[in-house]
């Protein structure tokens, strides 16, 4: 009753419609401020709504079962409720703002496709905007997170190439055998071929295996060859 409770300005809007079109107008409208969208198929009203519309309109609830929804004067209703309303359809304009959105929120935090889908919902019903199609919205989340993933590879990646040479100890890490020392000497020059010795980074990576004194000094190893590395602190500030 509260979220279908037709108002007397709504249904001033529905005056001079007959038949199921005043309820069915009425229906769409406040599916539309409830759900944010209008209904796409009957199925989706509820049925205590549908009579407490109906009730509202004066008409019998049966009567909505000649509404279609895919009809002319359904998409006719739909023009007329936006203006009023305030919401409007998603435009090429809107789609590349949400996108933008989405980055700007889940890069360095939240990637995962169901949080993304939400936060789109969430953002497109701020700001008034209908769904787009189920095929326009798997676009928008692909190109979002697309970018977020490059944003938050590249962020960090201008941190760590502005700090003096810290990219060529990474790549000391990665293309440089084990010597047990740590790569202190990780300015040295990188190989080739990463196949042909053993890399610093898989070393670190290794299991630590059953405590004893030589495990514990191998940690101990391990954790002067990151450090040795020099990554900034900030490098990953904002990054979950």
């Amino acid at each position: 009753m509260d979220h279908f409770a037709v108002s007397g300005d709504e249904a001033g809007r529905s005056r001079g419609r007959t038949g199921a079109a005043r309820p069915g107008f009425a229906g769409q409208l406040k599916f539309l401020t409830r759900r944010g969208r209008f209904p796409r198929v009957p199925l989706e009203r509820p049925p205590d709504a549908v009579e407490h519309v109906a009730r509202q309109a004066g008409v019998a609830a049966s009567g909505l079962a000649f509404y279609d929804f895919t009809s002319r004067a359904a998409k006719r209703h739909r023009s007329g409720l936006r203006d009023p309303t305030g919401w409007r359809e998603c435009t090429e304009t809107d789609l590349v703002k949400l996108v933008s959105h989405l980055v700007d929120v889940i890069w360095h935090d939240e990637r995962r496709e169901e949080q993304a889908r939400a936060e789109l919902l969430r953002q497109m019903r701020a700001e008034a905007i209908e769904p787009p199609t189920a095929a326009q919205g798997d676009t928008i989340l692909c190109s979002a997170l697309r970018q977020a993933d490059e944003r938050a590879v590249a962020e960090p990646s201008v941190c760590l190439v502005r700090a003096e040479g810290c990219a060529r100890r990474l790549d000391a890490l990665v293309f440089t055998a084990p010597t047990g020392d740590g790569p202190a000497q990780a300015d040295a020059t990188a190989q080739d071929d990463e196949d042909d010795v053993g890399s610093v980074l898989a070393d670190v990576e290794a299991l630590p295996g059953s405590v004893s004194l030589n495990s514990l000094l191998d940690e101990i190893s391990r954790l002067k060859q990151v450090r040795a590395a020099g990554v900034p602190e900030k490098a990953f500030a904002g990054s979950a």
